[in-house]
């Protein structure tokens, strides 16, 4: 069993992280491969780099319910 707050502080700094330790390892592949799509394109547009922003945090509590259940 993972602790919750880790799998969510992983998972906001490195995408998906938190979901692999957490045993969702496709769910967590799925999400760092998101989260390099929005880097890349958050190059082009500020705009683009709050929505990466938005989504760290989205995917950090997906962990952080992940490891909690």
């Amino acid at each position: 069993m993972v602790n919750p707050i880790i799998a969510a502080i992983l998972s906001f700094i490195i995408p998906g992280l938190g979901q692999i330790i957490a045993g969702e390892t496709k769910k967590g592949i799925i999400f760092f491969v998101i989260a390099i799509v929005i880097g890349i394109l958050s190059a082009v547009s500020l705009f683009i780099s709050i929505i990466y922003f938005i989504y760290a945090i989205y995917v950090a509590y997906d962990a952080y319910q992940l490891a909690k259940a």
